[in-house]
């Protein structure tokens, strides 16, 4: 018996930083993810975000990569949000994603800033937490190549 604890935080935008996430989308959309978590074995924590991109905080089990979770959810989630709201026919997400490892000791401030999103954005751009986060998790980019 194999014994994991496998959590991750993991941010993708709407393509080109479109505002498509209003509140009521938001909310069914989270919901909708949870369920494409938990069929691929793995356990949603916490699901939010602005207009522009998602936060998602989640748990995998061993055989279960971050980008195939990452692929799933995104290649589910738009085709959900296409057959649910026709109106939203030109939604997409941004190819890029970024994922960082939780620990369970800083588990809960991660799962309260993904909560806090709206506020925090009320404050910051998305592409300057992009850049924050990714600095503090000591990985190298090239700003030319952020979206």
């Amino acid at each position: 018996m194999s014994y994991t604890s496998l959590r991750y935080h993991v941010i993708f935008s709407t393509k080109n930083h479109r505002p498509w996430l209003t509140p009521a989308i938001l909310k069914r959309l989270s919901g909708f993810i949870g369920g494409v978590i938990r069929n691929m074995g793995g356990q949603p924590v916490e699901v939010n975000g602005p207009p522009d991109h998602l936060h998602v905080v989640i748990s995998l089990p061993a055989t279960i990569s971050p980008a195939e979770a990452v692929r799933n959810i995104k290649a589910n989630s738009s085709r959900w949000i296409h057959e649910t709201f026709p109106d939203m026919k030109g939604f997409g997400w941004q190819d890029e994603y970024a994922a960082f490892t939780v620990s369970m000791s800083i588990l809960p401030k991660v799962v309260e800033y993904v909560r806090n999103q709206q506020s925090h954005h009320a404050k910051m751009s998305f592409m300057d937490e992009w850049k924050t986060l990714l600095r503090k998790h000591g990985i190298k980019f090239d700003e030319k190549y952020l979206g």
